[in-house]
């Protein structure tokens, strides 16, 4: 885009400092950008000082070689140019603090929210796009996915907590085989019918692609971390599999990219105390099927729209009700420059359950990681990074139990799922 919502690049803040400050203040994420306009003066006055510095030490330096070949006396200017040297090196050492203070305070400015982003202060100010087969009344209590999962001996919470810790579970006979049908249910669909390429990615990465995708240095506390190796546990497949071409260059024709990868997921989830914690609803490993797409600039809002589609297309062939909500621009992500979630409803607990987050980050990831496009004339830029659950399993078991138990306290199987469990059509427990 012309107007730079994109473009988080030195140039573009300097030029258009008020419209970044105003835009990041909408994101509610505190940065301090006055600070980081001072430091930029201050670097680039020095490194000017530094510069002059240099050319005048070598000018003196010629006129040594001139002067020696004339036999006359060189040790004023000599000492004129240790003097010089000296001043330079201060400079020099002044100007790597100033540095690195400047490119940390740098790395935690977010990325702009689009201009079609609604303005908020919470999520409360997020907007619903649509509804989709909403709240089908039960004519009786409908229980919660805790009281019929461990009714069905489908997953077991206890032992889950006695084996790691609270947050993790372990699914057990139909529930791990139930699980399992979730996901090759959704790679079969995003690869045979959406065309994506199947990815399975390693499940612990760098600094660098941690770095490359937003996830540091912002939420660094949010993520498992193995001091001894440096490695983090992925929070998402996003990114491993958005960092695969990390500092190469794709031609205009291999491009969309598209990927879907299963992984596991590990978060911290630090600080989400009093959030609602029971059950499948925030777990500390969870599986998730994820989308990611590599796009020309021009096309990537059009690709988002596509993305959201195959990413719907999983809840409405499971025939789940859900919503589409478009996220304001205070419950943005730090990286995301537009986003929507898809949330289920959860009749047993009450609440829809969000499911998947679709975000389009524009060329912010990829300046972080540096991947670029080359068109045909020549011309090279940065590709927009977008992604998307498709969908995440924990909150979506959670809609399938109490969305399709019966009476009875059985389970339907949702027919697309069928195939996938051996043709069981109602599961009665062992």
């Amino acid at each position: 885009s012309k107007k730079g919502e994109d473009m988080l690049d030195l140039k573009f803040i300097r030029e258009n400092f008020d419209y970044v400050k105003s835009k990041v203040e909408t994101k509610k994420i505190k940065v301090d950008l006055e600070k980081f306009k001072e430091l930029d003066e201050k670097r680039r006055k020095l490194q000017t000082e530094v510069d002059s510095l240099k050319a005048e030490r070598n000018r003196l330096s010629k006129e040594i070689g001139k002067l020696k070949s004339k036999g006359e006396d060189i040790s004023e200017i000599t000492k004129s140019v240790k003097e010089i040297s000296a001043q330079i090196k201060e400079k020099e050492e002044k100007l790597k603090e100033i540095e690195k203070e400047f490119y940390y305070l740098y790395s935690f400015i977010p990325n702009l929210p689009h201009n079609s982003v609604p303005i908020g202060v919470s999520e409360e100010d997020n907007v619903v796009v649509k509804d989709v087969n909403i709240k089908v009344e039960k004519k009786y209590k409908v229980l919660d996915h805790i009281q019929i999962a461990e009714k069905l001996n489908l997953i077991d919470f206890k032992r889950g907590a006695k084996i790691t810790g609270r947050g993790f579970v372990v699914y057990r006979g139909f529930g791990a085989r139930l699980e399992r049908a979730l996901i090759n249910f959704m790679l079969d669909l995003h690869t045979k019918e959406h065309g994506y390429e199947e990815i399975y990615p390693p499940f612990f990465v760098n600094r660098d692609s941690a770095f490359g995708t937003g996830q540091l240095p912002k939420s660094e506390d949010q993520m498992y971390y193995i001091e001894k190796d440096d490695l983090f546990a992925i929070p998402t497949a996003e990114v491993p599999v958005t960092n695969l071409y990390r500092n190469e260059v794709l031609s205009e024709d291999e491009l969309p990219k598209k990927f879907v990868a299963f992984s596991p997921c590990f978060r911290r989830e630090a600080g989400s105390w009093g959030k609602d914690t029971r059950g499948l609803l925030r777990l500390h490993q969870f599986n998730k099927v994820e989308l990611v797409k590599y796009t020309l600039p021009e096309n990537s809002y059009e690709e988002l729209e596509l993305l959201r589609e195959n990413a719907e297309k999983v809840l409405k062939l499971l025939e789940l009700p859900y919503r589409v909500v478009e996220l304001c621009t205070a419950d943005l992500s730090f990286a995301a420059a537009k986003c929507y979630d898809l949330e289920l409803w959860a009749p047993g607990t009450g609440k829809f359950l969000e499911v998947s987050s679709i975000s389009n980050f524009e060329d912010f990831q990829a300046r972080r990681i540096n991947i670029k496009y080359k068109r045909k004339n020549g011309e090279k830029g940065f590709v927009h990074t977008l992604n998307g659950s498709g969908v995440a399993t924990a909150r979506l078991m959670v809609a399938i139990l109490e969305n399709y138990q019966n009476a009875d306290g059985s389970l339907t199987i949702p027919d697309v799922l069928r195939d996938y469990v051996g043709g069981i059509s109602v599961y009665k427990g062992e």
